[in-house]
C-alpha cells in the first residue's frame, strides 16, 4: 500500500515541464532521480539515479562532472515524492517526462529514463525487504527466538 499523502501533481508536472534540472526525492529510499533536460544535437537529456549529497554546492559540482559540456544550470529544482517510486510511473508526471524527452529530439533517451526508474524501483524493493528482515542498513528491534513452552 502506498502512503496516503496528497501529492500536488500539478506542481510536480509544472516543475518537470518548466525547469532544466529537477531532482526528485523519494520518501522510501535515500537515492534520487535526477532529470537534466538540457540537450544539444550530440548530448541527449540525462535521467539517472543518484545518491544524496551533503549540499547543493556538491550537487552542482556533481552535475558539472556528469555534464561537462554544459555550464551550471540556472536553477536546480528539488521535488519531494511522498509515495513509492513505482507510483511515479503511473501518474501524469512520468508521461510528461517521456513527452519532454521525445520533444527534445532525443527519443532514444526514453529507454534510459525507463531503466533509471526501474533501477530505483528495484532498489526500493530491496530496501523494503531489508527493512523487514533486518538487512544491511536496518536492524531489528528484537530477535526472532522460539517462544517458551
Amino acid at each position: 500500500m502506498d502512503n496516503d499523502f496528497n501529492v500536488d501533481l500539478d506542481d510536480i508536472i509544472a516543475a518537470l515541464r518548466g525547469h532544466d534540472v529537477v531532482l526528485v526525492r523519494f520518501v522510501t529510499v535515500p537515492r534520487r532521480l535526477l532529470f537534466d533536460f538540457r540537450s544539444t544535437p550530440v548530448d541527449p537529456p540525462l535521467v539517472r539515479v543518484v545518491d544524496p549529497l551533503p549540499s547543493i554546492e556538491a550537487r552542482y559540482q556533481h552535475l558539472r562532472g556528469l555534464r561537462p559540456r554544459f555550464g551550471e544550470p540556472r536553477r536546480l529544482i528539488s521535488v519531494f515524492w511522498p509515495r513509492f517510486a513505482a507510483s511515479f510511473r503511473h501518474t501524469g508526471a512520468w508521461d510528461n517526462v517521456r513527452a519532454r524527452l521525445a520533444a527534445s529530439g532525443h527519443a532514444a533517451a526514453i529507454p534510459g529514463a525507463e531503466a533509471a526508474l526501474a533501477e530505483l524501483v528495484t532498489f526500493e524493493q530491496v530496501c523494503q525487504r531489508e527493512a523487514i528482515l533486518g538487512g544491511r542498513a536496518f536492524r531489528t528491534l528484537w530477535s526472532a527466538s522460539p517462544s517458551p513452552r
